[in-house]
């Protein structure tokens, strides 16, 4: 088998509603289909699909442990440039999501955030 790339990706979500909004306002990805309990997002050459699934809401203090210790843990980091990691992390802030300091590597930066459910996510740019 030769795997070619990757197609899609999937985060489960309680209220799709609301992770639409917050994945194409925020995050300005384009929404390419409504399939029933699920909604496609483009995301550069790949889709994101965000997946309703009936889950309990992190806790406060869960959220604030899964941001503060980012690194080791699951997640899924969006490609971004330079100029756009600046104003990734400004239209972050600007829209109240907790997000952890960025890190800079040498050779790229990086900033870990949380969607509304939780979900561990990073912009990256790379030098």
């Amino acid at each position: 088998m030769k795997v070619e790339g990757l197609d899609h990706f999937g985060i489960e979500v309680a209220n799709l509603a609301h992770a639409e909004r917050f994945y194409s306002e925020v995050l300005g990805l384009a929404v390419v289909a409504h399939l029933g309990d699920q909604t496609l997002l483009k995301c550069g050459q790949q889709n994101l699909a965000l997946f309703q699934v009936a889950r309990e809401p992190l806790s406060p203090s869960e959220r604030r442990d899964r941001i503060k210790h980012p690194l080791g843990r699951g997640h899924h980091a969006f490609r971004v440039s330079g100029p756009d990691f600046a104003a990734a992390r400004a239209r972050l802030t600007e829209a109240g999501v907790e997000c952890a300091s960025p890190i800079d590597w040498g050779d790229h930066d990086c900033l870990y955030f949380l969607d509304p459910d939780g979900n561990l996510l990073e912009v990256v740019s790379y030098r």
